[in-house]
């Protein structure tokens, strides 16, 4: 069938909306109509070739929720046309050492998503412009498409009641910064957490310190619109730097200094990490979930920080959060009233609009962007 969705077709570049191809469902594939896409800041790292993709055209967004409209074959998983389901961008096969053990978002398959084909053959596509030529699929989900076909793997099944345009957050920003702050940091009850960067990802980096009982949450943004949005989300204080936020929690620890940083700005750079550790007293976890340009290498930090005053340096994808399980119990907040989901989108786009909401975005005027599709 023919549908519309947002691709890059340079490096760098912008979005710009293309009519496409999508094959027929295959065995233990979906065909699903998106309703709603949230805007993250992972695709323009795509788009400015920080993170390499596999080729081009390639169609972006990865963290969506739909409907399902066709099934490919009987091994569906109890998914059946008409469900809502929101996308994980990090399949989980489920038996592999590291769904087995856990940790789903490192499943095996993750070794392909911006390869933009099919996890188990790298020469089969499900997109295509409409005269023949492949089209690479983000994350194999593609959610700037209004119709995309995706694995079985790369789907959660969530109750019809809760509305799309909100569950769609769950997808990336809600999950990475929640379990950035839960799972990776292991914030405990009274402790005092810095979050460095307060956009769609950091402000849930603050919900989730404030879910397991954090006495002191720091949230640190240089544009004021973002601080405003730390202190809304629960943050106990908003500073525009660094340095500040380091003072503040020396002044809550006795001049220990910080149990957890969560380093989540929109474009990583060495010196950040080393700020973070900076601001850790002893025994302290840093947790680096932002991302920048795949080629920058070195951070300056002191050796002796890690050995002496037993810090440590945690890198994450997805918040460290197993999609099947955590995107269900995020949603069970949020319909009991103890996460915020409404209060992030701060606007909605059409499809056709998606660049202007990317540039909204990079010049600081939103929280997180959705794209509802028609």
């Amino acid at each position: 069938m023919r549908t519309r969705g947002a691709v890059i077709a340079e490096v760098p570049g912008r979005l710009e909306v293309i009519d496409l191809e999508v094959d027929e469902p295959r065995a233990d594939e979906l065909e699903v109509k998106v309703v709603a896409s949230g805007m993250c800041h992972s695709d323009d790292h795509h788009a400015t070739g920080d993170s390499h993709v596999g080729i081009l055209p390639f169609a972006m967004g990865h963290e969506g929720a739909g409907i399902v409209t066709r099934l490919g074959g009987p091994n569906t998983k109890g998914i059946k046309e008409g469900d809502h389901v929101v996308f994980n961008p990090l399949p989980s096969c489920g038996h592999c050492r590291r769904c087995a053990t856990g940790h789903q978002n490192l499943c095996d398959l993750g070794a392909g998503v911006l390869v933009g084909a099919r996890w188990r053959d790298p020469s089969s596509y499900r997109l295509h412009t409409v005269d023949g030529r492949p089209v690479g699929q983000m994350c194999g989900i593609s959610t700037f498409a209004s119709t995309t076909l995706v694995s079985i793997e790369s789907v959660v099944k969530i109750p019809d009641d809760i509305p799309l345009d909100k569950a769609c957050l769950v997808g990336c920003g809600v999950s990475t910064g929640w379990g950035s702050a839960v799972t990776m940091a292991e914030v405990q009850p009274g402790h005092t957490v810095v979050v460095m960067g307060t956009g769609g990802v950091g402000v849930n980096a603050v919900q989730g310190a404030v879910h397991a009982g954090a006495a002191h949450i720091i949230g640190v943004d240089p544009a004021e619109f973002k601080r405003q949005a730390a202190l809304e989300f629960g943050a106990t204080h908003a500073v525009a730097t660094m340095d500040e936020a380091a003072e503040l929690a020396r002044q809550f620890t006795n001049g220990q200094g910080a149990d957890a940083v969560v380093v989540t700005v929109g474009v990583l750079q060495p010196d950040y990490v080393a700020q973070a550790l900076g601001a850790l007293g002893k025994g302290g976890i840093c947790v680096v979930t932002a991302v920048g340009n795949e080629k920058s290498v070195g951070v300056p930090i002191r050796m002796t920080e890690l050995t002496f005053s037993q810090k440590q340096l945690r890198g994450t994808v997805f918040g460290g959060t197993n999609g099947n399980w955590d995107v269900l119990r995020l949603l069970d907040l949020y319909r009991a009233g103890r996460l915020k989901l409404d209060e992030l989108i701060t606007r909605t786009y059409t499809l056709d609009e998606i660049q202007k909401g990317y540039d909204d975005l990079l010049s600081d005027q939103l929280v997180r962007g959705v794209v509802l599709h028609d």
